[in-house]
């Protein structure tokens, strides 16, 4: 059996590539999404830039993850918000 074709891109006149669709997918690229790229010796190494999630940006700026919540709780959690800024005295 013959192995399985890597995916291939062809450089444009304008120096632009489409990346393919079984990499697109792998690496959870979609429009707008930043690749970073390196060379050496010959080898050019690409990776997507920005692969921490909002949860790896909390814990890194408050120290914790924050704790999943249903929907009536975060339903609830506005509606205490909202009553608590239009309180009358």
């Amino acid at each position: 059996m013959a192995k399985p074709r890597k995916p291939q891109s062809r450089v444009t006149a304008q120096g632009q590539i489409s990346v393919p669709a079984r990499v697109r997918e792998g690496l959870g690229l979609s429009t707008g999404s930043v690749l970073e790229w390196n060379t050496e010796a010959g080898v050019a190494m690409v990776r997507r830039v920005g692969l921490n999630t909002s949860e790896d940006v909390h814990a890194a700026m408050f120290g914790r993850t924050p704790r999943a919540r249903s929907l009536a709780e975060l339903k609830e959690g506005i509606a205490r918000d909202i009553r608590s800024r239009h309180a009358r005295d």
